[in-house]
């Protein structure tokens, strides 16, 4: 990647990788919903699903800092 951008693409990119990040934590969401309803008796499988949710949700955190400084607060 060594085109150079402008800060309108720069914005544009990393919009979509917000809307990305969305979409693949409410997907882990509910898989790992599914997977304790269903009783599957693969804990692995719903571990793996709560990892990835919580990953997603981070980066997900991290850009909505990036788009909008300070408006979000600090979780602990």
């Amino acid at each position: 990647m060594t085109d150079v951008v402008d800060a309108d693409e720069l914005l544009r990119r990393i919009q979509r990788a917000r809307a990305c990040a969305a979409q693949e934590e409410r997907t882990w969401r509910a898989r790992g919903e599914e997977l304790g309803r269903e009783g599957s008796g693969d804990p692995a499988a719903a571990r793996d699903a709560e990892v990835r949710e919580v990953a997603y949700g981070v980066v997900l955190r991290v850009l909505d800092e990036i788009l909008t400084p300070g408006r979000h607060s600090a979780r602990g």
